[in-house]
Parts: C-alpha cells; structure tokens; sequence
C-alpha cells in the first residue's frame, strides 16, 4: 500500500506554501506603495498649508511700502524648528480700480469705507515652498484684493 502513494499531498501543499508566499509579498508591496502615496500626499498638503500661512503673513501687512520678495520660514508643528521655507514671490500690483463710495447714510460700512479716495488694488502673489527633508516643491499663486488709500496706492501700485 505504501508504494502506492507517490507524494501528491506534498506536491499540493508545496504549491500551496508558494502560493500564499506570493499573495503575502504582493500584499507588502501594495501596502509599501500606499504608504508612500499617503506619505507623499501628507508632504504636499502640508507644503501648501505652510505656502498659505505665509502669504496671509504677507497680505496681513499693511502694504504701505511697496512690497518685497522675501524668504519666510514655516514651524506648522509649532515645535520651534522650521519645517518649510518658503519663497514669496515680489508681490506684483495687476490693477487698481476706484473703491466705490457708500451713501452718505450707509451706517454700516463706516465713515473710513464711504471715502472716495480708496481704490481696490488687486494682486497677484507666487509662493514656494521647498522641504529639504522630504524633498518636496509646491508652487502656489494666489490673488488678493487690498483696499488702499490713494497716497498708498500711488506708492506701491502705479
């Protein structure tokens, strides 16, 4: 009886064996590879949270002078190390329109907004961002509106 088997159950189980050894490392490479993925999409969600949070430092200034490019560095994690540098672009002045004036009863916007001498100054901002550790590059550009006096208008936008 024993001459008549011939060694197919371990044929099988050896196939099986390779089997699940092939689904295991296609498992840990899919893993690896998403890992990677989620790792890469975290590094540029955060280069563009930092490119946000300098360019409102820059939109938050007055604008009296006339504005600068400039190098801000970024600790989003708040633990006293940059952890992005980022590169502001000179902000560029694209144009500058007449503020419309309020009527002389407009309560709400104030006798500082019902002025004719304000023009809305639009512009136009450029942020890099670079991480030296991950590697990772962001270029954001950005508009805004700054509503400008004419002295500070005629300074800074021409």
């Amino acid at each position: 009886m024993r001459s008549a088997q011939r060694g197919a159950t371990l044929i099988i189980g050896l196939i099986m064996i390779v089997l699940i050894t092939l689904i295991v490392v296609n498992a840990f490479t899919l893993s690896s590879s998403n890992m990677k993925s989620v790792g890469n999409m975290q590094a540029r969600d955060e280069s563009l949270a930092a490119a946000n949070e300098a360019l409102e430092l820059v939109t938050s200034s007055a604008f009296t002078d006339s504005p600068v490019a400039q190098a801000i560095n970024v600790d989003l994690n708040k633990d006293g190390t940059t952890d992005y540098s980022v590169d502001i672009a000179q902000p560029v002045c694209a144009r500058a329109t007449a503020s419309t004036t309020g009527g002389p009863s407009d309560v709400e916007l104030g006798a500082a907004l019902t002025s004719s001498a304000k023009w809305n100054t639009e512009w136009d901002l450029q942020a890099t961002v670079s991480d030296a550790l991950t590697g990772a590059k962001v270029i954001v550009r950005q508009g805004v509106r700054v509503l400008l006096t004419d002295t500070q208008k005629t300074a800074v936008c021409p």
